[in-house]
């Protein structure tokens, strides 16, 4: 099985188990707000609903998406805003009908981009993969966001590996977008799957080390939960300064949750 198809089959897993979250709620309790600042459940399903339809048009008609970035940098902290805003007008029916319908076109769309070939995107180019893992950490996000707000524990899976591999490798652009140079050497990362075996990059001789519950640096790279509530340690200065920093999403620095909070 490669690369992509496994990530996709995880994404149909992960939009599948958000689904079932909010498939059978009541109208009222889509205005039931969530842990990030504003944002209600119906913003949450509305802002993944964009972002796929987003990626579908990155993925199908770049010329079009090229138009779309225009766009966006004439309000480029405010736009993803605006669009979860937009969409969340919408009646959930017609709300769960566009996610589904995005969702299930994106990965299509993704399953058929040429070998070789790259998606443009908000940031750097992405392969089929790459999307496809991005928007797997943005659907476990922000399905936990709406978890929280409905008081329901989500039991975490195999599917976060992926999540935490993004983690991983956005390690030098979270330096880069708080104005930082990246350290030049690879840290070693070791995490706690939940089936308790272990998840690992980086040399296994490496000076700064990570390590602790997957779970936990999944929270900690999507910025879920503050490190102070987090069981992650750090061995290096650097490694315990990029532990300050980490997020696996493109974007400005994200402000995080405050200790306690989770």
């Amino acid at each position: 099985m490669s690369r992509l198809t496994s990530v996709l089959d995880d994404l149909r897993a992960e939009s599948a188990s958000l689904d079932a979250l909010v498939a059978h709620l009541e109208p009222a309790a889509w205005a039931t707000p969530t842990p990030a600042a504003g944002w209600t459940v119906a913003y949450q399903i509305g802002h993944l609903a964009w972002t796929d339809e987003a990626a579908l048009v990155a993925a199908t008609d770049p010329d079009a998406f090229a138009r779309e970035l225009e766009a966006a940098a004439s309000d480029p902290y405010g736009f993803v805003d605006r669009a979860a805003e937009k969409y969340a007008r919408s009646s959930p029916a017609d709300l769960l009908v566009r996610w589904r319908a995005g969702r299930d076109a994106l990965a299509g769309a993704l399953a058929a981009v040429p070998e070789g070939d790259k998606v443009p995107w908000y940031g750097p180019p992405m392969s089929p993969a790459s999307m496809a893992t991005a928007r797997l950490m943005e659907t476990w996000a922000h399905g936990l966001d709406v978890a929280d707000s409905l008081g329901v524990h989500r039991v975490p899976t195999a599917r976060l590996k992926s999540v935490a591999h993004l983690g991983v490798r956005t390690r030098d652009f979270a330096y880069a977008v708080h104005g930082k140079t990246p350290p030049p050497n690879e840290f070693r990362i070791e995490l706690t799957a939940p089936d308790g075996g272990v998840w690992s990059w980086g040399p296994a001789d490496a000076d700064q080390r990570v390590s602790g519950s997957a779970e936990d640096f999944c929270l900690l790279v999507t910025q879920r939960a503050h490190r102070d509530d987090l069981t992650l340690h750090a061995t290096g200065s650097e490694a315990d300064e990029w532990l300050s920093l980490a997020q696996a999403f493109a974007g400005p620095p994200g402000g995080g949750r405050d200790p306690g909070t989770r």
